[in-house]
């Protein structure tokens, strides 16, 4: 019998490139006998590359039967490869086009959220212009923003360009080093309280949507937040299932489920929360193609549950040779 050629597409112009190789290497490590993997690498520039050699990519497609997805970031999560893969009719995991734009914006995202009655923090849009004053913008928001507050981009992943502005200083700096990669910035309220991910999975386990247990994230002292420094040091404590009460574990596995199908997405998905003692459980975001390397936090809430990641492969691989 012949085995199901997988072409795993990673890398890619994203600020999440060195990320997404990891995710790739992991997939075509851990993918099942059944199945060849066919490395599709992406560079920096967005040109598409088979076996080394640089390919269009019509001509990547004549090479497999279907595609994983293993891209973060911009291009490969914001919807537009999924368009190149719809055009060419190919399968491929994770969500489509629209669900996937409308995850990777934090501003669409937020407001279906809102829609559907799931709390998010508070925020206004900040759009800066090369001529800006930025001492002008920090100002009006120190005096009419709550500090302290997160300024992060509208659309990227992995915490990229995150900071926290604790106070007027750092809000001048936070507003500079962001506005040198970014124009439209998402400034959000910050909220205190213990940080949580949630994994989903479509049709696993004979359920139609299959939530994993609540990851507890505790950042290392020195990171406020779980930011870019504290994903990927290999310094944060992940503990599965989180220190959760019984009450908080279920609406926080609801809540995944709840943001899965809200912004429409297909396969599996993470979404990060914040729970507060007296507020109650915020999202903040749903991450349509959360990492599967080693230090992922994916892959740990599969072991909890007695799974593993080429089980999980295999699953979204037939979903999507399925047409699910």
């Amino acid at each position: 019998m012949s085995k199901l050629k997988v072409g795993v597409l990673r890398g890619g112009p994203s600020s999440e490139y060195n990320v997404s190789l990891k995710t790739g290497q992991s997939v075509m490590e851990n993918l099942s006998e059944k199945y060849q993997p066919i490395d599709i690498f992406i560079d920096k520039e967005g040109t598409w590359h088979i076996e080394g050699l640089p390919h269009e990519p019509y001509q990547a497609f004549k090479k497999v039967d279907l595609i994983f997805n293993a891209m973060h970031g911009e291009y490969g999560e914001d919807g537009k490869v999924q368009q190149i893969l719809d055009t060419h009719n190919i399968p491929y995991t994770g969500s489509r086009s629209l669900g996937s734009a409308m995850a990777m914006n934090k501003l669409t995202s937020k407001n279906i959220f809102s829609q559907y009655g799931l709390k998010t923090p508070s925020h206004k849009i900040l759009k800066i212009k090369p001529e800006d004053d930025i001492q002008d913008h920090a100002l009006e928001l120190f005096r009419n923003f709550p500090v302290p507050f997160i300024i992060k981009p509208i659309s990227t992943g992995s915490s990229v360009g995150v900071y926290l502005a604790k106070d007027f200083p750092a809000i001048v700096e936070g507003l500079n080093k962001a506005a040198a990669n970014f124009s439209d910035l998402l400034i959000e309220e910050y909220i205190a309280g213990r940080e949580a991910t949630v994994g989903v999975i479509d049709n696993f386990r004979n359920q139609p949507l299959y939530s994993l247990p609540a990851i507890e994230i505790r950042p290392p002292k020195k990171n406020v937040f779980f930011d870019l420094d504290a994903k990927y040091s290999g310094k944060s404590q992940e503990i599965c299932p989180g220190n959760f009460s019984h009450a908080e574990k279920e609406q926080l596995q609801e809540l995944a489920k709840q943001a899965h199908q809200a912004l429409g997405l297909r396969h599996y998905s993470r979404s990060d929360f914040i729970v507060t003692p007296r507020r109650g459980i915020f999202i903040l975001e749903t991450n349509t193609l959360p990492g599967l390397t080693s230090e992922s936090l994916f892959p740990k809430a599969l072991n909890a549950v007695g799974s593993n990641l080429p089980d999980f492969l295999d699953h979204v691989l037939q979903l999507a040779m399925d047409g699910k």
